[in-house]
């Protein structure tokens, strides 16, 4: 049995290898995988498988070698091996070296770096197809001169061999005359044996009116002396695609026709089509990804000079969707992306473009605008439709969207100075708050280079020590007795100074640093009420707060024990506080968090009541302790206040569901009188202390007490 070889050339062992590997795993039962690092080496090696009865069937060489090129090493083994296909790999396709080799060596394909290994397996496979067809050419045309010598006793043999083809053959003669054809070629082309009975040339008619673009394809008037081998696809009208490919025949030196070969390639530049669809848009939603953006975006900038029209670029980024994600789950989140989408198209003109940029991001090109009005149109009918409750496997889900908006030529001349812009203004969009939209501003990049440099500090920030306490006291409004302490982050920035939580604790939750921030928080506050303690002052909750992100993390219940043991603090004296919104995301999961939290003898607190849902009905449902009343309803409340009413109607259930009130934010002697009046009994605020460092809350409370005293 006749064995064949197929031989890699490259000159990087890590390319050789993987060429060889990927050729092992799918033709390496079948042929001869042999590797050569030079075109020296590789012409030494073809000499020793001939020698040894091996056909060489095809090699692959790089064409960028030292010392002998692909190129030279190509045109030397065709010289040699004329029979052998060659493939060459090149990084750069260059048309004029390209031509020059395939004409010189004979060149079957080249691939460019880096290729892919599907596409390649497929070519080398069509290549084999082409070296067996080749030999089988090359054996009917010695069946052929044994004919004309032998008459008729081969004529069978040759027919045989002929329609065992795998591809549809048809051979013409050096007038373009149909010679013959076989089974395969009447099976390809979908030609009826009786339609081209007593005149076989008709078949070359029904070829071009089978031809989606019969001009494409001339099967007579191509140079006859051309020894090349010519291919081009072919669509046919029923959406068949052929790979034709033709070979001038000679027989003892003179032209004798030419064979044309078909095979169906369908399958694979289907592959190809999904392949090129699946690199250029988005899985999930079907979107242009962002190179066809950044195309398309060039395009109409150019369009838009030439013209003296505006155009716009918009980002579009879905609030919360993270928190959607995590608590509900990928699918449901998928399918949410998907319900968007369409919303998002329906706010569109038809030569609008939306893509997809990121996770739960999009980006809208509108390539012709008359003014900036139809931009903020457009962003205030996204912001409208996305405020409907999407309805998913029975699930109700409320999101809001941010836009940010830039437009050509005032905000950016060019695409990506344009797309830096608009993605500045979907920050500021959300900074302001979300669910609303933003132009780009040139004052937003100082403020966003600000965050930037803040969100890179936080990362080295606990571990250089500039994070501190401070503790602001919750007191009994009756008895003037501190019965808490809330501990309160503070950021000691070494350029910045001291920087506001509400700027770095949004950024410690984008981040994730929030996590062991909060854990070192929870130890350090624990400590510090442990050493009030063991200093004899009179024991008092440490009220501490989590957030969002710190209730979401699998080992909460874990770290918050661990802590207490550390610290030896006894879980009677500490109190976490966290916001309705938590509660609101995964109400099971809040549920059970929260028993597990109260079973080891730890208060709960709902922190910023009144800012969320507001249902005490709600609270019911959860094991809290205290309720703490949002400083927004309490900093104006005088006695013509209607904010009496709900704060007298908050105190009242409250304590009907055994639940301590807290006013936050008291500042007046009149504010706590009328608080006294309501019935609240505990408060925080400035009128007591404002949040003091370690050292001087241990004053306080020493104060405290001997005042009580």
């Amino acid at each position: 049995m006749s064995r064949f070889a197929i031989i890699c050339v490259d000159d990087e062992d890590i390319i050789l290898c993987s060429l060889g590997e990927q050729l092992k795993r799918s033709l390496g039962n079948d042929y001869d995988i042999e590797l050569a690092s030079n075109g020296y080496e590789a012409l030494a090696l073809c000499a020793e498988l001939e020698a040894e009865g091996i056909s060489i069937a095809l090699v692959i060489s790089d064409q960028m070698m030292p010392g002998m090129s692909g190129d030279e090493f190509l045109i030397q083994l065709h010289v040699s091996y004329p029979k052998t296909l060659k493939i060459l790999l090149t990084g750069q396709a260059r048309a004029n070296s390209i031509g020059n080799i395939v004409n010189e060596a004979a060149l079957y394909r080249y691939i460019t770096k880096p290729w892919d290994e599907t596409d390649l397996i497929l070519t080398v496979k069509e290549a084999l197809r082409r070296y067996r067809q080749e030999t089988q050419l090359v054996e009917q045309n010695i069946l052929l001169k044994q004919t004309n010598e032998k008459l008729s006793k081969s004529l069978d043999l040759l027919r045989a061999t002929f329609e065992a083809a795998d591809d549809g053959i048809l051979v013409l003669d050096n007038q373009g005359t149909v010679v013959i054809f076989n089974q395969q070629f009447l099976s390809l082309w979908q030609i009826h044996p009786d339609s081209i009975a007593g005149d076989s040339n008709q078949i070359l008619a029904l070829i071009y009116n089978k031809l989606a673009e019969p001009f494409v394809c001339n099967l007579k008037a191509e140079n006859f002396q051309s020894n090349a081998q010519k291919y081009q696809l072919l669509k046919l009208n029923n959406g068949k695609i052929l790979e034709s490919y033709f070979q001038t025949q000679k027989l003892e030196g003179e032209v004798v026709g030419r064979v044309w070969g078909f095979r169906d390639v369908t399958e694979k530049e289907q592959a190809k089509a999904i392949a090129r669809q699946k690199a250029l848009h988005d899985t999930l939603t079907q979107l242009p990804k962002r190179t066809i953006l950044k195309c398309q975006l060039s395009e109409a900038i150019t369009k838009a000079e030439f013209n003296s029209h505006l155009l716009a670029v918009m980002f579009v980024d879905l609030d919360r969707f993270k928190i959607i994600n995590d608590t509900l789950g990928h699918q449901i989140g998928d399918r949410l992306l998907q319900s968007v989408v369409q919303r998002l198209k329906n706010c569109l003109q038809g030569k609008d473009l939306i893509t997809r940029w990121g996770n739960d991001e999009f980006t809208l090109l509108l390539p012709q605008i008359k003014d900036l009005e139809v931009a903020s149109v457009i962003a205030k009918r996204i912001l409208e439709v996305l405020k409907y409750p999407f309805q998913i496997d029975n699930k109700q889900i409320h999101i809001t969207g941010s836009v940010g908006i830039a437009t050509y030529p005032e905000h950016g001349q060019d695409a990506e100075t344009l797309l830096k812009n608009a993605d500045a203004a979907l920050s500021q969009a959300k900074q302001i708050g979300s669910n609303t939209y933003q132009y780009y501003d040139s004052t937003l990049n100082s403020q966003a280079q600000k965050l930037l440099i803040l969100e890179n500090s936080l990362h080295s920030a606990l571990k250089n020590h500039e994070f501190v306490l401070y503790y602001q006291p919750i007191v009994n409004i009756f008895t003037g007795k501190i019965a808490k302490m809330e501990a309160l982050l503070r950021w000691n920035n070494p350029q910045e100074g001291m920087v506001s939580p509400n700027i770095f604790i949004p950024l410690a939750e984008k981040n994730g640093e929030i996590i062991p921030i909060g854990e070192w928080v929870l130890k350090t506050a624990c400590a510090q009420n442990k050493a009030w303690q063991e200093m004899g002052l009179s024991p008092i909750k440490m009220s501490v707060n989590l957030s969002v992100r710190q209730f979401q993390h699998t080992d909460l219940v874990f770290m918050i024990t661990n802590v207490l043991r550390q610290t030896k603090l006894a879980p009677d004296y500490l109190e976490l506080e966290i916001t309705e919104s938590i509660t609101m995301q995964d109400t099971e999961s809040a549920k059970a968090i929260l028993k597990e939290l109260y079973e080891l003898g730890i208060s709960l607190s709902m922190d910023d009541f009144g800012t969320g849902y507001s249902s005490l009905g709600y609270l019911k449902q959860f094991p809290f302790c205290t309720l703490k009343i949002d400083r927004s309803f309490i900093q104006d409340l005088n006695h013509s206040s209607q904010d009496i009413a709900i704060i007298d109607a908050v105190i009242t259930l409250g304590q009907g569901l055994n639940l301590n009130i807290v006013a936050e934010g008291v500042e007046t002697e009149e504010l706590k009188d009328l608080l006294k009046n309501l019935g609240c009994e505990y408060i925080q605020g400035y009128l007591f202390s404002k949040p003091l460092p370690a050292e001087e809350a241990t004053k306080l409370l020493v104060n405290n007490m001997n005042f009580l005293k």
